[in-house]
This record gives C-alpha cells, structure tokens and sequence, in this order.
C-alpha cells in the first residue's frame, strides 16, 4: 500500500486543526510544533488543503488556518485526495488492457490486491475528522 507522507501529514494537521477548533485561527508553527512536522512541508500540504476548500486562511497577527467545513463534514478521503495521494494496493491500472505484469492477463493475486484497495478506500470515505477528534479526545483524558 502506497501513502505518502504528504497523505499522513495532511490528516494530522486537519485532525489538529478540529481538536484545537473554536480557539481562533491556528499557525501553521503552532501545527508543526505539536506534530512534529516540518514547517515548510505543511506550508506546501496546506495550499492544497485551501485550494481544495478544507481549510481557510486568516491574516493578521493572530491568523493561521481555521477549517472550512465542520469536522463533521469533513472525511479522510477528502483531505487525502486534496493533497493529491491516492490509496492504491495494485501496480497496474485497473481500466488498462495489459494485465499487472504487462502481460494479457492479470496476475494471480489481482482480485485480492483490488478488494483491500475497496476497503481501504471505503475505510477512508466513513470516517471523519471529528471521528479522530473524539477518539483523541478519550485516548487523552
């Protein structure tokens, strides 16, 4: 299975973004302090994430992001393809005429690799980011 960095760190600094909501914009310093992630890799994650209208922007001296939408509204496969990663379990597309080895036909294992690429992205889209929220939530008390 292929998920960048780019993909985890995308859902983390939204699942920050939820988890600190109503307490005004947040820095993008703020996310990267907590996280641990590099300040100029979110800088470049949140372009598309406020290309793609997840997050809005705010200026000022106490601006940084807020999000655009309620967590509720917001799914993981939202925030991963905004950020252009793609879930993906096979090495050959699906619509090709050549099968997975470049032959005529598809490798023994085709369907196996296809079904958990199915689930994986049916996981992606049922969970939301206040699903994260809460569950960070009970893990922290």
């Amino acid at each position: 299975m292929k998920l960048t960095t780019k993909g985890r760190y995308a859902v983390m600094a939204m699942a920050d973004l939820a988890l600190f909501k109503g307490k005004g914009p947040i820095s993008l310093t703020d996310i990267s302090i907590r996280q641990n992630i590099s300040l100029a890799y979110l800088e470049q994650i949140f372009i598309k994430l406020k290309q793609e209208n997840l997050v809005k922007s705010v200026r000022g001296a106490k601006g940084g992001y807020v999000l655009d939408a309620s967590p509720e509204e917001i799914k993981i496969s939202n925030i991963i393809s905004a950020v252009d990663e793609e879930i993906k379990t096979l090495n050959c597309k699906k619509e090709s005429k050549k099968g997975c080895n470049n032959k005529s036909s598809k490798c023994i294992t085709h369907n196996l690799w296809d079904q958990l690429d199915q689930h994986i992205n049916s996981f992606f889209e049922k969970v939301k980011l206040q699903d994260l929220v809460k569950k960070n939530q009970i893990f922290n008390k």
